[in-house]
């Protein structure tokens, strides 16, 4: 993971259009609407709990929007080394309904997992609605760690730390962790090679 970001825009925003090379994108909309857009007017609209993958790849100019005149927009995005350098540029997008992901942490991005979007890196991205009292557990494979990133509510006890609201950490020694949440939690889980 090179570059994870929680970032707001005003009503109405545009962050103009800017060029990014050889990274792999993943954009959550954590409130409000997001849209992309390319130098070809290609992209998409999401709404909160919906994912966007971009394989920036050999080159793309972009601008992310707020497609609202009237609400700030809150998204999170990740960049990720691709596995393949020069690939042909490309956008997806994922709605999501909460109930999807209430109490489980669900794949959004993913090359293990079927109905998720695809990505040219060995990454995983999960979300997670957690209601008060509720726990999850989530495990990794030997070599790799995860980051948890808890968007709004909370605290979130992992293991034997809590984490509070836009608070993170990183678990890098442990195969298996439970989660429990204080309040009801809005978490996202990034999944890497260590």
């Amino acid at each position: 993971m090179r570059v994870f970001n929680d970032d707001t825009l005003s009503p109405g925003a545009v962050w103009p259009l800017h060029p990014h090379r050889d990274n792999e994108v993943v954009t959550y909309c954590a409130e409000g609407e997001f849209r992309h857009a390319d130098e070809h007017g290609k992209g998409g609209v999401l709404k909160k709990g919906w994912v966007q993958h971009t394989t920036v790849g050999r080159g793309m100019w972009h601008s992310e929007i707020n497609n609202l005149p009237d609400k700030p927009m809150r998204f999170i995005q990740t960049w990720f080394t691709p596995s393949i350098r020069g690939l042909e540029p490309s956008v997806e997008q994922k709605k999501v309904v909460k109930e999807e992901r209430t109490n489980r942490f669900l794949p959004l991005v993913s090359n293990a997992h079927p109905g998720a979007l695809k990505i040219k890196s060995d990454a995983e991205v999960y979300s997670c609605f957690l209601e008060a009292g509720k726990t999850v557990s989530h495990t990794v494979d030997t070599g790799r760690g995860c980051y948890l990133y808890v968007l709004e509510g909370g605290p979130v006890r992992v293991n034997n730390y809590n984490v509070p609201a836009l608070g993170a950490t990183m678990i890098t020694e442990e195969l298996k962790f439970d989660l429990t949440a204080g309040n009801d939690a809005e978490l996202l889980l990034i999944e890497v090679l260590l």
